[in-house]
């Protein structure tokens, strides 16, 4: 059975972030807009991944009045206290001003704001539907444009609309309604993976990195009692190569001691470090949000920061439009969202080069190691000092040669 349903000013393909804080931000100024989201509610509440806002992104919060979804967490950046290893020495970074990008950061695990998102979305009376399959977009280039989707039951509907917001992922359907004579990709792989772990262990301190010839290791916490793990690699393991005991006993040798406690390790994937940006981010009435429209070098931790500022551009498009006329912000849409993506992903680059390179010289060489050990000692408080000279550049430990155990 086919129906059509009602139409609305927006509809927002994807419940994520991005699709979420454009649901909210819309509901906020009146402006009708329908979330469909392919995944049921407990999936994507409950879905383990990274959790890191900066400043910016808090601010865009609040300035929509949702300061309440990350009310409670963690507030500042990497000089808050964030332990760095370098070779098995606890290093921290170099504190910033107070007013720094960094200085009003927030840590808070993606499910959690998203969970946080939901509840206010529907507790203001937003329209959002779970289990919305086969979802298609039909007429983009035209003034009409509309959705087609199936719902729980099985009924196929349609909603006609003004505008879509595209933010269901990477691997979403929205950026393939782009024709691919439009549309450009542009990529940079960095010749590594991270295996990441996800553990029913704790993470005390929240974050621990480390850099160490045998390579760059990590302990993020992903909730009370479960944090994910993080081991550079080669692009050629496979997680059967990596048995439990040796992801423990390679992060006890990259952390230089013992790490404790040690819990079951629940799920293992190995993920390829690179980043993407497609241009241009709109298309007829059709916009591409957060990861619709690049990845970025987890390193970085600026994936959700990254969609929070597209979907604050998207919406002040939106409501300028619809409350004054004005097509102006639409139209520099992709544009401004652009810009502000390749500004972040140059800064992904040089900080994932940066804790990298610093590490294992396998991947690299020696000559990329020593330069990457010198930009990070600029990133360092030295040992029992205040911040160093503008200008002063503290040496790291060299660190030693490799073991003759492998961790190919």
């Amino acid at each position: 059975m086919s129906k059509t349903d009602k139409k609305a000013t927006v509809v927002i393909v994807g419940g994520g972030v991005a699709g979420l804080a454009v649901g909210n931000f819309l509901l906020r100024k009146g402006i009708s807009c329908i979330v469909l989201e392919r995944h049921g509610r407990d999936y994507i509440e409950q879905r383990q991944r990274a959790g890191a806002l900066d400043a910016g992104g808090v601010r865009r919060l609040r300035e929509w009045g949702l300061a309440e979804v990350v009310e409670g967490h963690s507030l500042g950046g990497l000089d808050s206290g964030v332990p760095l290893l370098i070779d098995g020495e606890r290093r921290q970074w170099k504190r910033g001003d107070d007013d720094s990008e960094d200085a009003d950061g927030v840590f808070c695990p993606q499910q959690v704001l998203v969970r946080n998102l939901i509840k206010v979305f529907l507790r203001d009376g937003g329209d959002l539907r779970f289990g919305a399959e086969d979802i298609s977009l039909h007429d983009i280039d035209t003034g009409h444009p509309h959705v087609r989707y199936r719902d729980a039951a099985g009924s196929t509907k349609t909603v006609s609309c003004d505008f879509i917001a595209g933010s269901d992922g990477f691997r979403g359907v929205s950026r393939t309604a782009v024709p691919d004579d439009v549309l450009t990709c542009s990529a940079h792989e960095f010749g590594y993976a991270w295996l990441t772990v996800m553990t029913e262990v704790p993470a005390d301190p929240p974050s621990v990195l480390a850099v160490h010839s045998r390579g760059f290791a990590a302990q993020i916490t992903r909730g009370p009692s479960t944090s994910r793990l993080y081991l550079q690699c080669p692009l050629t393991d496979t997680i059967e190569q990596w048995p439990d005991d040796r992801i423990w006993h390679e992060l006890d040798a990259r952390f230089g001691e013992p790490v404790t406690p040690r819990g079951p390790i629940t799920s293992k994937q190995v993920v390829p470090l690179r980043g993407v940006v497609f241009s241009p981010m709109n298309y007829g009435t059709l916009y591409l949000l957060g990861d619709a429209a690049h990845l970025i070098s987890p390193m970085s931790a600026q994936g959700m920061s990254l969609a929070l500022h597209d979907a604050d551009a998207f919406a002040h498009a939106v409501v300028q439009r619809v409350e004054n006329h004005d097509s102006g912000l639409l139209e520099s849409y992709s544009d401004t969202c652009l810009d502000h993506t390749w500004q972040r992903q140059a800064a992904a680059v040089r900080l994932t080069e940066t804790m990298h390179d610093s590490g294992d010289p396998s991947y690299e060489g020696e000559f990329r190691k020593q330069i990457a050990r010198k930009n990070l000692a600029n990133m360092l408080e030295r040992p029992g000092t205040g911040t160093l000279p503008l200008g002063t550049v503290d040496p790291l430990p060299q660190s030693p040669e490799p073991t003759a155990v492998s961790t190919r």
